[in-house]
């Protein structure tokens, strides 16, 4: 199925590799990519955009700059993870897009929404920012896509003794995270932590692209190293996650999906970590508390995760 879609994304290691992805599948056109804090600051988000457009050959793909930091609070940016560029301190030459929008990355969300509905659908793989502020200029904004996939979220609650890895771009910024699963729209998918986290690329995927001969598939194999570079004390083996990818395979291939369960989804916090949580137990019951009303949102419990994997190298293998 072809598909267009729009790009929320706060430019780090993983944001890279699934940026590569969308530019490599076919039926694929990327209509914008808005920039946001996170992974790293959002300037050099932006220019890190512009980086990986310039590898995968499509430096004409519009681009804006977005939120700097959070709703009502500062931002924390994930250094220690990504890089202090964003990209494993690769020591790239910096780049800026050649299609830089004069709106910023809420506005533009916004102005497309309105200009062409229901044509585009948005994947959003930072901290919500951009969408909780362009949700203050237009409460109906993700009615006007088609669809919108958010990588972020924990899922239901997890079996008794277990604890998720962090979600980063819902603790990033609660508030945005809260207003857009609160706010209606067409379809809202999220993938969270606890489907991303188990699916991962390891060092055999890191040879294949280094064997791929190309420029798409030596720069993704590097980012891989880096990324492995953090991940390996995890696991104590060098393997990483392929959280945002996994959710730009979702919305290409809505198959790869084996299991989800619909429902609300809230911002919960213990006081440690702020997650987002369908108002559900691990064995399918209602939380201890009253949950707030939300709409419905299809919460991603299962993947198809070899099939992705298989994908997601060969379309990295496959560009030259």
């Amino acid at each position: 199925m072809n598909r267009s879609v729009v790009l929320d994304t706060d430019v780090g290691i993983d944001d890279a590799l699934a940026l590569l992805y969308l530019l490599g599948s076919d039926g694929v056109e990327l209509r914008a990519i808005t920039s946001v804090y996170g992974n790293t600051p959002v300037g050099n988000a932006v220019e890190n955009i512009a980086r990986v457009l310039e590898v995968g050959g499509r430096p004409d793909v519009l681009v804006a700059r977005g939120a700097e930091g959070p709703i009502g609070r500062p931002a924390s940016i994930a250094a220690h993870v990504h890089g202090t560029d964003g990209l494993g301190d690769l020591h790239l030459e910096k780049l800026q897009p050649r299609d830089l929008s004069p709106m910023s990355s809420a506005e533009l969300l916004v102005r497309i929404g309105r200009d062409e509905p229901g044509r585009h659908d948005l994947l959003a793989v930072g901290p919500l920012t951009n969408l909780g502020l362009a949700l203050e200029q237009d409460p109906e904004l993700l009615t006007r896509y088609r669809s919108t996939v958010v990588m972020g979220g924990s899922g239901p609650f997890p079996p008794l003794g277990t604890v998720r890895m962090i979600d980063a771009n819902i603790q990033n910024d609660p508030e945005a995270a809260r207003r857009v699963f609160a706010a209606p729209r067409t379809e809202l998918v999220m993938v969270g932590v606890d489907v991303t986290m188990p699916t991962v690329l390891d060092e055999q995927a890191v040879q294949a692209l280094h064997r791929s001969g190309s420029a798409v598939g030596e720069f993704s194999a590097a980012l891989l190293e880096a990324y492995m570079d953090f991940y390996q004390y995890t696991w104590g083996r060098r393997v990483s996650p392929a959280h945002d990818g996994l959710a730009a395979g979702v919305l290409l291939r809505p198959d790869w999906i084996t299991a989800s369960v619909s429902g609300p989804v809230n911002i919960t916090t213990d006081g440690f970590a702020t997650r987002a949580h369908l108002m559900r137990t691990a064995e399918g019951m209602p939380v201890a508390w009253p949950a707030e009303p939300a709409p419905d949102t299809r919460v991603v419990t299962a993947v198809d995760a070899d099939a992705f994997l298989a994908d997601f190298l060969r379309v990295l293998t496959a560009r030259g």
